[in-house]
């Protein structure tokens, strides 16, 4: 199998070998497709320390099972600690520690064909709810101090991918939202001085290290995309459906400069029937699987509560229009 390979190919821009490689941003449902339980974050972190190492490895093995039956490419190792809300931490994450040891365990035991991926950070993002006001008063009054974190996120995101890269990982994404529906968050001098420069910065670094790297952003990006597709990045994930962002029209303007993942609709997967999940799974191979540059998945993470007849009917659509022909 090439998986990798073909993984390879599209985020370099390329038409794969065989098939439109899949893989998820995060994939929270391994419970659904395996016997054994992954455990991470909060459930994890409060296990006795003798027995998390049984854990990691038991982990490893439902990651690369699954990972098998359902065809990805690549999968992405759990995360550091972050809050989906003041006090309520994410779901798919490891204490740092652990979160290294977890990556050289699948390392370990994971095939050849299959890619690891983390989220390093090194792009400032948008501001959290919690901090939305201060940040925007400060965005306006005293920029050099947003500069000044930029900086920071870009250093500290580059440390973070070498410690990443040390443990075995191929492939680092920023997840780092920079617009909601309505467009940019930053405004194009904002984007100039405080974004731009540091993706560019980040993804020609990364690319020395002969590595790969991936901008995760959820929103409407269509102003900006040209300059995103300009920074060296290998990759766009999301290409986010409910803002707008359409996959045929963005893949229209960047084609052969970044490959694009995404964009199957993460709230058809929780939500829709089946028959709905394959049929825009359908329409998305089939009007933009020409030419490569495309990997597929859903537009964020898949939930837990997904179903799986939805999700696996998204796989079942990629059997069907998902491969290409060796020329």
């Amino acid at each position: 199998m090439l998986q990798k390979q073909d993984m390879i190919i599209a985020l370099n821009g390329g038409q794969p070998y065989t098939a439109v490689p899949v893989w998820e941003l995060e994939f929270h449902p391994w419970n659904l497709f395996h016997k054994n339980s992954v455990i991470v974050g909060t459930a994890f972190q409060n296990l006795p320390s003798s027995q998390q190492d049984k854990v990691l490895h038991n982990n490893a093995e439902v990651m690369i099972d699954v990972a098998e039956k359902l065809y990805f490419s690549a999968i992405t190792v759990p995360g550091g600690y972050w809050e989906v809300a003041p006090g309520h931490p994410a779901y798919f994450w490891l204490p740092e520690k652990a979160r290294y040891e977890q990556i050289r365990i699948l390392k370990k035991m994971a095939p050849d064909n299959l890619m690891l991926i983390a989220g390093s950070g090194g792009i400032l993002a948008m501001p959290s709810a919690d901090e939305y006001v201060t940040f925007s008063c400060e965005l306006l009054e005293y920029p050099e101090k947003i500069e000044s974190r930029a900086k920071s996120c870009l250093n500290a995101g580059l440390e973070t991918a070498r410690h990443l890269f040390d443990c075995g990982i191929d492939t680092v994404y920023s997840a780092s939202d920079l617009a909601d529906n309505h467009g940019p968050y930053f405004n194009p001098d904002q984007m100039q001085r405080l974004i731009l420069p540091y993706l560019s910065d980040w993804a020609t670094t990364i690319r020395s290290m002969q590595k790969f790297c991936i901008l995760h952003s959820d929103g409407n990006l269509m102003p900006t995309l040209d300059q995103i597709a300009d920074s060296d990045i290998h990759a766009l994930q999301a290409i986010d459906p409910v803002a707008g962002m359409d996959m045929k029209t963005v893949k229209g303007k960047v084609a052969g400069r970044i490959c694009l993942c995404g964009n199957v609709d993460c709230g058809l997967l929780l939500t829709g029937t089946p028959e709905t999940v394959y049929e825009s799974t359908r329409a998305l191979l089939e009007e933009n699987k020409s030419g490569g540059g495309l990997v597929l998945g859903a537009s964020n993470a898949v939930q837990e509560e997904t179903p799986s007849e939805n999700y696996l009917a998204m796989i079942e659509a990629w059997k069907r229009f998902g491969q290409y022909e060796f020329q």
